[in-house]
């Protein structure tokens, strides 16, 4: 892949992540501000997702046929216009125009658009990534652009807090990641190179289209996507319950704890950056030891979380479980890819992508729903499926003969 491609990717991937994560972070704020529940700020979030989970398969297919760049610039146009919408509802509901009812459905309809075309940019880039590199080489640049992500989950919250400003207020954010974002998007427009992934004949954009739905059928395949599922539920679970934990936990009002947990977001971010970019590359790692290191990890950071009281502890605690979850991702991704045909690398990228859809529309709700009845208890039933995952990557077959050359 030349260095040209690559960073339009990387570029693509930064800016969603700066604004989505920044958006996360203020969120937990918006909804008592406005309102509007806990529970219905993660279901805001869940419905976005499940439009994901829906959407990535297809815009797989169609990525298979018209070449992957078109679809890239999809996403973008989706991730502006998400956050431009989100930014004009707070507007309303800061102005008293409307309720908190009217204003959770206004979020609802604005977020669920991101879900259905923004998934479009995350399956083609990793779909083009997957078709100009292999081995080694594509573990190295699914770690790079897994960085992309850590690295705007890093900003995203770092900045969030400074872009309050009046006379927009929180909606102040929104609108300047969706600006952001149409800068990047004229950047991709100009700047990546046009795949040749259009040109496949007929027969491979059948097969293509067969491999969609039945990836999940492929024995190679198979564990690496259920690995990923239940990590990636994991981390949504984790993240979406982190601003509520510093805003208890402190005993702040929301808006006064936006600093802390802008902070505690920027920790995990640099937690799963190092991972990805100080450890990956450098000391050779693949697939199956990041599986296994990562999930041990992510145990250790939840019972940190459990059993230690106070801010600093619960920063620690995450932020070890996001060193965990920095080597699992790519560490999955990597390996789904690898374990498939190249003529299925397609269908692989719409199921990673679905994954990181899916994982957010139920276990976020079910993680707040706990924590609203106790708080401890969203994180021991993580310790629970985390450690069942890391014997699940121990004895696995298909995770043990994966090719690491």
């Amino acid at each position: 892949m030349s260095p040209l491609a690559f960073a339009a990717l990387f570029a693509t991937t930064l800016a969603t992540a700066i604004g989505n994560t920044g958006l996360i972070s203020v969120m937990p704020a918006v909804g008592r501000e406005m309102g509007i529940s806990d529970f219905l700020v993660a279901g805001i979030f869940s419905l976005s997702a499940l439009m994901w989970a829906f959407s990535s398969p297809y815009w797989a297919r169609r990525s298979d046929r018209e070449g992957r760049k078109p679809y890239i610039l999809l996403g973008l146009f989706g991730f502006i216009f998400s956050m431009v919408g989100c930014g004009l509802v707070v507007l309303a509901g800061a102005a008293g125009m409307a309720g908190p009812t009217a204003l959770f459905v206004a979020f609802l309809v604005v977020r669920a658009s991101y879900g259905v075309f923004g998934s479009a940019s995350a399956t083609a880039a990793q779909a083009y990534i997957a078709e100009h590199s292999d081995g080694a080489a594509r573990v190295r640049a699914v770690a790079g652009l897994a960085g992309a992500l850590s690295l705007g989950t890093v900003l995203g919250p770092a900045v969030a807090p400074f872009l309050i400003l009046p006379p927009a207020g929180l909606s102040a954010p929104m609108f300047l990641f969706g600006l952001g974002g149409v800068a990047i998007l004229l950047l991709v427009a100009a700047f990546l190179p046009r795949d040749s992934a259009g040109s496949l004949t007929d027969t491979a954009q059948s097969r293509s289209q067969a491999d969609t739905s039945s990836i999940w059928r492929d024995a190679g395949v198979r564990p690496f996507l259920i690995y990923g599922f239940v990590m990636s539920s994991a981390q949504a679970a984790n993240t979406y319950t982190l601003g509520f934990l510093v805003i208890d936990r402190l005993g702040l009002e929301p808006t006064a704890a936006q600093g802390a947990i802008g902070a505690a977001m920027v920790a995990c971010a640099l937690a799963a950056l190092v991972a990805q970019w100080g450890l990956i590359a450098p000391l050779g790692l693949m697939p199956r030891t990041m599986l296994r290191w990562g999930g041990g990890l992510a145990v250790l950071g939840n019972a940190l979380v459990v059993l230690l009281p106070g801010y600093t502890p619960l920063v620690i605690g995450y932020a070890t479980a996001s060193l965990g979850y920095g080597l699992a991702r790519p560490g999955f991704t990597a390996g789904a890819s690898l374990a498939a045909r190249s003529t299925r690398q397609g269908a692989v990228a719409g199921a990673v992508s679905s994954i990181a859809g899916a994982s957010i529309v139920v276990p976020p709700v079910i993680a707040v729903a706990l924590y609203q009845l106790d708080r401890a208890a969203p994180f021991v039933l993580l310790i629970v499926l985390l450690t069942g995952l890391c014997a699940y990557a121990g004895i696995s077959p298909a995770l043990a003969q994966i090719r690491e050359r």
